[in-house]
């Protein structure tokens, strides 16, 4: 155990080192900036942790102050970087509650510890069920949060949300697992522990890296101009959506016909705005129309696109995949490939030995 404690303090110093040395041009975003120095909060915290274990030798001494120290310094890791994970995904825009909850949970779980001597048991595991109350209470508005994202990133882009998101959602399933397992790491022995620290160890490891990878990407910078473009048409389409014309919906519709039978949907790299002003058409009516059809901007493309390419290898056969994902819009071949399948459920293989089949 205790190699695996040494183990434990060179990862999270290195870990700590390693959210220090983010480059400064990736911390222009206030968001990202709290955000970094709350993750770094909580891996220092780690460290401090597997450290005292490690001196104090508190596990073969005494197991009702190791479980005092594991719940007293795991409550504000896990509190730190839950909060710099909500930080990111709502660009800095967190209430009180979940900026502060926190401090009440940890008081409440030292009050159960301190003067529950009588039960010491109960007061163990009514503190541990606190801490996994709170980091449940924030896996939840990370996934709220996380779904907002792809919607906003989905009507505003003609690409999938970025697969950085589903990183950050894998981070997100990690904490929450951390929280529901902590009691294997604050009252286990023997394997058990020792399964579930490696567990620990690599999920720390895992969430801290894709951190760093989200912050250094251009997602951040993404979410956030679709967020605005979001805001903005929001409050466009506030001034008329009680009063929108069917005329209005009638003149989307004829933009649209006319945008799509020029082809103007092929375009790679296509944002709802400079859809919207090919069609030359406000783009809060646009988004209305989209959003009265039940429809999601990058869906609604990448339907036609696909519908496209099946046009297309009807009449050429023996195009390449590369050549029908440049012809109908989309980024690469592999993501055509994706979507052709999502879709009709073959992949373009299949469709077209279906054609020459039926021939």
């Amino acid at each position: 155990m205790r190699e695996m404690q040494f183990t434990a303090i060179v990862l999270m110093t290195l870990l700590t080192m390693k959210l220090l040395l983010l480059p400064r041009w990736a911390m222009r975003n206030p968001a990202m900036s709290k955000a970094r120095w709350l993750m770094t909060g909580g891996t220092a915290l780690l460290a401090v942790q597997f450290l005292l274990q490690f001196r104090l030798e508190l596990r073969s001494l005494d197991v009702t102050k190791a479980v005092m120290l594991n719940l007293a310094i795991f409550i504000p890791c896990a509190a730190l970087m839950s909060l710099g994970i909500l930080f990111l995904l709502q660009q800095g825009r967190v209430s009180r509650i979940e900026k502060y909850i926190g401090i009440p949970v940890w008081l409440i779980a030292m009050a159960l510890m301190t003067f529950g001597s009588s039960q010491l048991l109960w007061a163990e595991i009514g503190a541990s069920f606190f801490y996994a109350a709170m980091q449940l209470y924030y896996s939840y508005k990370h996934f709220r949060q996380l779904r907002t994202a792809r919607q906003t990133l989905a009507n505003y882009y003609d690409r999938e949300p970025d697969l950085l998101l589903s990183s950050m959602q894998v981070d997100i399933t990690l904490l929450a697992l951390m929280s529901l397992f902590t009691p294997a790491i604050i009252f286990g022995h023997g394997w058990w522990l020792a399964v579930f620290a490696i567990f620990f160890l690599m999920a720390v490891f895992y969430l801290v890296d894709s951190f760093c990878l989200y912050a250094v990407s251009s997602t951040p910078a993404e979410l956030m101009e679709a967020e605005q473009n979001e805001e903005e048409v929001e409050n466009e389409d506030g001034e008329v959506e009680k009063s929108t014309p069917a005329e209005a919906m009638l003149r989307v519709e004829r933009a649209v016909a006319q945008w799509t039978a020029s082809g103007g949907h092929l375009k790679s790299g296509l944002k709802l705005p400079n859809s919207a002003e090919e069609m030359q058409i406000p783009r809060y009516l646009l988004s209305a129309w989209l959003k009265q059809k039940g429809l999601r901007y990058n869906d609604w493309l990448t339907e036609m696109r696909i519908d496209e390419a099946k046009r297309l290898m009807k009449a050429h056969p023996d195009w390449s995949n590369e050549a029908i994902a440049q012809q109908c819009g989309f980024s690469d071949r592999s993501y055509f490939q994706k979507k052709f399948k999502d879709i009709t459920s073959m992949t373009p293989a299949q469709y077209i030995g279906g054609i020459r089949q039926w021939r």
